[in-house]
C-alpha cells in the first residue's frame, strides 16, 4: 500500500491518523495494522475475556477515527492516546457486566486468594509479591475497600452502599489504604 510514493508502513503515527479522519480505506487499514495488537492487548488485560476485547478494540478503532480530528500532541504520542481510549472502554464494560454485587463474606475470602496463595507466589514477579504482602498488611476495612475499587473498579459511592458506610468513610479508607500501600512500598524500595 502506497500513497503519493509513500509507504503507508513508513508514515508516522500522526500522519496516518491524519489520513484517518480522511475516511481513506487503505489509510484505515494501514493505522489499525500498526496499533492492532497494542490496543487488544490493553482491552485483553482489563477485561480476560477475548472476544469482548475484540469488541472494545473496534470501538477504540472507530471512536479514534470520529475523532482524530480533535487528537493534539502535545498531551501524548498516538499510541497513547489509543490505549487511554482502550483502556476507558474497557473499564466501562467491566462496570457494565457486573451483574450481581459480591456477598461481603465472599470478597474476605477473595482478599485472602488476593494476597496470599502459594499459586500467586509462584508465579508471580517481585513487584506483585510486594503488593500483595502491603495489602495483607492493610486493616481489613481499609483493604475491603482498596480491593473493591481497584480490582472490581467499583466507586466510592458503590462502595459506600455495599458497605452500608457513609461515601465519606469510603472515601477515607480508600485514601488511607492508598497511602499506606503507597508508603509501605517506598520504605521497601529504599532498603538495601
Amino acid at each position: 500500500m502506497q500513497r503519493m510514493g509513500l509507504p503507508l508502513g513508513r508514515a508516522s503515527d500522526e500522519a496516518l491518523l491524519s489520513g484517518l479522519a480522511t475516511g481513506d480505506p487503505e489509510i484505515a487499514v494501514a493505522f489499525v495494522r500498526r496499533f492492532q495488537r497494542v490496543v487488544f492487548g490493553v482491552a485483553i488485560a482489563v477485561i480476560g475475556d477475548s472476544q469482548l476485547a475484540e469488541d472494545i478494540a473496534q470501538q477504540t478503532f472507530e471512536r479514534a477515527w470520529r475523532h482524530a480530528q480533535i487528537y493534539d500532541s502535545r498531551r501524548g504520542s498516538v499510541k497513547t492516546w489509543l490505549t487511554t481510549i482502550a483502556h476507558n472502554l474497557a473499564i466501562d464494560a467491566v462496570r457494565a457486566r457486573r451483574s450481581r454485587p459480591v456477598a461481603p463474606e465472599d470478597l474476605d475470602a477473595l482478599l485472602d486468594i488476593v494476597t496470599d496463595t502459594p499459586e500467586q507466589r509462584a508465579i508471580a514477579d517481585e513487584t506483585a509479591v510486594r503488593i500483595r504482602t502491603a495489602v495483607a498488611d492493610l486493616p481489613r476495612d481499609q483493604a475491603r475497600a482498596l480491593v473493591m475499587a481497584g480490582i472490581y473498579g467499583m466507586t466510592g459511592q458503590q462502595i459506600a452502599e455495599f458497605e452500608r458506610i457513609p461515601l465519606g468513610t469510603a472515601k477515607s479508607r480508600i485514601r488511607a489504604a492508598m497511602g499506606k500501600l503507597r508508603a509501605a512500598l517506598e520504605a521497601e524500595e529504599r532498603r538495601p
